[in-house]
């Protein structure tokens, strides 16, 4: 049976893995060896990955991919992708070939704007607040001036704030809705900063303002924190062509493609247990860059998801549609990104994927990643359509399936040899394996 720890966060790195080899493993000095062998070869690279969290004991590795060959708005980039999936570098980089002769990806950033509130309680008269709110507001941004000077010089900062009554949903409840620009950053820390110190002062002047009763005065500020729900800092991505363009698969025409993928895609519009899926798919070329780039992708996935429930049911966040003529397929989503602070400027792969997009601003970083998102929906359903989802997901996964039972390097070349031409399945590879071990 396992035990408690005290002081854990204050023993060495080596007690911390001792403590847990001993604690919890049979074969505590295999557990350690593997631990250790996904060290860094250099102390100080360690150093740093060891400090970006707390209780490091190792590395966690993912994969770090490219796809090549996007054309967004005229540019041709090669997208880093950091993600476990096994098919979602092939489709991404398959989608991105595919539309590179008929006229790439189009993106345009619609907004920027971020949100954070300050969440308080007040049961006093509410004309009284609002008149005070009113006679605080600039106070509010003046207080705030040694936190919003920098960004301020470089264009960004405080956008507005707005007192909003929202005692219909929770007696006395009340918000400091404040919408911000954070230009490159993603600015959660600089966000909640200025939300700190917003109910700082507000808490300050209600003591000071004579036309609240003692019980008035009595403001209780529960907390102050940015959303991650970013409705309005959208970025749009689209292809399209003529229909008879959509010409690469023999097995089917241009048109009943198209109209099969139209079907699909407003499927996932009405269905959601359909949409949930359909939008992982999406997720998970927006993810891999997110990861890629040092961007939270935590709060990626909660954004956008929240933003796929918008109209009161969960629906696709991709769109399709035919129309003289012409496919086009589209998404309007809500990314929050930056490409300065947090590990942008720390981990070093980090900033090899940002020189590999040509160090993009936080907006053009906001369009290719939602390119990539774009491009893994379109190869999505392009296999679902037309070939079925698995005949390429599992050729990809077939060498994990290999790896997963040790297969040798001889093996390996065997059994891919097999199954060009034969479906892959678990089972079937394991039975190819077991036939080719009993008979070599």
């Amino acid at each position: 049976m396992s035990k408690s720890i005290s002081g854990f966060s204050k023993l060495s790195k080596s007690k911390k893995i001792d403590w847990i080899v001993n604690t919890y493993f049979s074969n505590g000095q295999e557990a350690k060896r593997i631990l250790e062998q996904y060290w860094h070869i250099d102390e100080k690279i360690q150093q740093l990955h060891d400090e970006f969290i707390e209780n490091t004991i190792s590395n966690y590795y993912l994969p770090l991919g490219v796809a090549p060959n996007f054309l967004i708005n005229g540019k041709v980039y090669t997208i880093p992708m950091a993600i476990e999936e096994s098919s979602v570098v092939a489709a991404a980089s398959k989608a991105a070939k595919f539309w590179l002769d008929r006229g790439g990806f189009k993106t345009q950033v619609i907004s920027t704007t971020k949100i954070g509130q300050v969440h308080f309680m007040y049961h006093g008269n509410p004309d009284t607040l609002e008149a005070f709110f009113k006679d605080v507001k600039p106070k509010l941004f003046q207080d705030a001036k040694p936190i919003t000077k920098n960004m301020e010089q470089r264009g960004g900062g405080i956008l507005d704030i707005t007192l909003r009554d929202k005692t219909k949903d929770i007696k006395g409840y009340y918000q400091l809705h404040t919408s911000f620009e954070t230009l490159d950053a993603m600015g959660a820390n600089f966000i909640n900063s200025c939300l700190e110190q917003f109910a700082k002062t507000f808490k300050q002047e209600v003591l000071l303002y004579k036309d609240f009763t003692a019980e008035e005065q009595d403001i209780q500020i529960v907390m102050s924190i940015l959303s991650n729900y970013v409705p309005d800092c959208l970025v749009r991505a689209e292809v399209s062509c003529p229909v008879e363009d959509l010409n690469e698969d023999d097995d089917i025409s241009p048109e009943e493609f198209a109209s099969k993928f139209v079907q699909a895609v407003n499927i996932a519009e009405v269905e959601p247990y359909r949409a949930v899926t359909h939008n992982k798919g999406i997720m998970n070329g927006i993810d891999a860059v997110v990861l890629a780039t040092g961007n939270d992708f935590r709060a990626v996935e909660a954004g956008v998801h929240a933003y796929a429930s918008k109209g009161g049911k969960y629906s696709s966040l991709t769109h399709a549609k035919i129309e003289n003529g012409m496919f086009t397929f589209w998404m309007e989503i809500p990314l929050a990104l930056g490409t300065v602070g947090g590990l942008t400027g720390l981990h070093p792969l980090v900033k090899i994927a940002l020189e590999l997009l040509h160090n993009p601003s936080a907006k053009e970083l906001m369009q290719i990643v939602a390119v990539a998102g774009l491009a893994q929906n379109f190869a999505a359903l392009r296999s679902l359509t037309t070939t079925g989802i698995q005949k390429g997901h599992m050729k990809m996964h077939l060498l994990n399936i290999l790896n997963q039972f040790q297969a040798t390097d001889d093996e390996k070349a065997s059994i891919i040899n097999y199954f060009k031409t034969h479906t892959v399945s678990h089972s079937a590879v394991v039975d190819a394996l077991k036939k080719l071990r009993t008979n070599p």
